[in-house]
Order: structure tokens, then C-alpha cells, then sequence
């Protein structure tokens, strides 16, 4: 089976090459499951009901989310009532949100989904090594596929939850920095794995906001608001070949799609 992860999807342009381009990457790649990262879907920040199903609507089978996910309160009540939508498992049980999901791929396999924040360079959080422990302790016997996506800031970080769950995952895929790494890869175990499977969204922008925004405030302290950019839109994200039987990966590779111009 083949599942497409898709990086952080930034705002509107985001939100429209996904739409543009998803039905058509499923039939000429043969995907099976495609799971998207929208904690930034709407304008940078954020998810909202609408962008929750313009997204499934598309193509779309379960979201991920990160840091981001309570930026918009009405968020919270697909979070509770929805159950292909997943809050990072490591944030407190109160957090509004299920900490994994079961979707069924195209082949009929069933995969698990959990999501993760890193520790280094980000806001406290629970220990994501302990809730891995917990989500795959909870995972009924009979799913074998099951895809993290691990939303964090470091490599480092990055590399160390990979390899604590060589073997136990099919795949540890990374989001949040915005920036698609070079590092895909097969860990002994079986695992695949990526630091960052890149940005969904506008590529003429620093990860995503008008270069001239942000430029501005850095070289001054001015405040700006960070607009969302509009220019070299490209949907961004990673395939993963997964036996069923086993749940171990056998292939890994980068995806990148521009969005077509009229």
C-alpha cells in the first residue's frame, strides 16, 4: 500500500493546490491513504470547521495537527466529534482532541495515526516517547500500519523519536519547520523516516509569509503583520511504500507538485 503524508499546508494558496491536485495525484500515483498536516491552513494559523472539510472534501482522509491547533476555538468541536482528526497525543489528556485515529486506506487496510510535538526549541510539552509508548500500547493488535507524524523543530529530535520507534512504526514522517529535508530513508527496522517532508503551500515567502513582511521586522523589531504569500505555490509532501501484512516500509520518496497556472 502507499500513503502520501502532506506537509504543513499554509493558508488559502495552500488550501487550493491541494484541491487543485490531490484527486489527480491519487490516481496517477496509486495512493491509497493521504494524511495532511493543516495546523496553518487558515491564513498561517489555525484550522477552521470549513477548511476542515474543504480538505476531506478533496481528498483528504485524516489531518494532523500541531502547535497551532487551538488558534481557532471553533475548531474544537470537530476535534471532539470527528474522528479523522488528531491532536498531538503528547498534549494533556484535557486538550480537546483524540490523541490518534484508525482511517481505512483504498486497499482496505486499516492505519493508525498519531501525531507528536518535539521537545527541542518548542513549548512544554509531555514527553513524546512516553506518549508514543502509551498510543501504541492502546492500538488494537490487528493494525499493523501506523504513521507519526512528528511535529518538532529539531533534527535531532527528530532522529532520536525515529529511532526509539525503529520497528514498531511503519513510518515517522516530520513537519513544522516548513522546509523539506534530504535525509528520506529506511531505518533497519522497517521504519521509514524523514525530518521534515517540507511546506504545502507558497515557496516565493520565508515559510510561507511575504518575504517583505518579515524582512521588515526582523532588520527593525517594526511589528508587521505576517501576511500569507501568493507566489510559487507547491504542494509538498512524502510516499511511503508500507507492506500491509507487516507494516514495515520499503520505499520512501519525496513529492513536490507546482500548482498549475492558468
Amino acid at each position: 500500500m502507499r500513503i502520501l503524508h502532506i506537509g504543513d499546508i499554509v493558508g488559502k494558496p495552500g488550501r487550493q493546490v491541494v484541491v487543485s491536485l490531490l484527486r489527480g495525484l491519487r490516481q496517477e500515483l496509486a495512493i491509497d491513504l493521504v494524511v495532511a498536516n493543516a495546523e496553518n491552513a487558515a491564513a498561517g494559523s489555525g484550522i477552521t470547521p470549513d477548511i476542515y472539510r474543504q480538505l476531506i472534501q478533496a481528498g483528504v482522509d485524516g489531518i494532523t495537527l500541531g502547535d497551532h491547533i487551538y488558534r481557532r476555538q471553533e475548531i474544537e468541536p470537530i476535534l471532539l466529534e470527528q474522528p479523522n482528526i488528531v491532536k498531538p497525543a503528547n498534549y494533556p489528556p484535557e486538550a480537546p482532541g483524540q490523541p490518534w485515529m484508525q482511517l481505512v486506506a483504498a486497499d482496505g487496510t486499516s492505519v493508525a495515526v498519531m501525531s507528536l510535538m518535539g521537545r527541542v526549541f518548542m513549548r512544554p510539552v509531555d514527553c513524546p516517547f512516553a506518549a508514543a509508548d502509551r498510543v501504541l500500547g492502546e492500538l488494537p493488535p490487528t493494525i499493523r500500519v501506523i504513521l507519526v507524524d512528528l511535529h518538532a523543530e529539531a533534527t535531532s529530535d527528530k532522529q532520536l523519536i525515529g529511532r526509539y520507534l525503529d520497528g514498531r512504526v511503519s513510518a515517522v514522517l516530520g513537519t513544522h519547520t516548513h522546509v523539506p529535508t534530504a535525509d528520506e530513508q529506511i531505518f533497519p527496522g522497517g521504519t521509514a523516516f524523514q525530518c521534515d517532508v517540507g511546506m504545502t503551500g507558497p515557496y516565493h515567502s520565508i515559510l510561507g509569509r511575504q518575504i517583505d513582511r518579515v524582512l521588515e521586522t526582523t532588520r527593525t523589531f517594526r511589528p508587521t503583520h505576517f501576511e500569507v504569500a501568493t507566489e510559487d505555490v507547491r504542494l509538498s509532501g512524502t510516499l511511503v511504500d508500507i507492506d500491509p501484512a507487516s507494516g514495515r516500509a520499503w520505499a520512501i520518496q519525496r513529492l513536490c507538485r507546482s500548482q498549475p497556472t492558468s
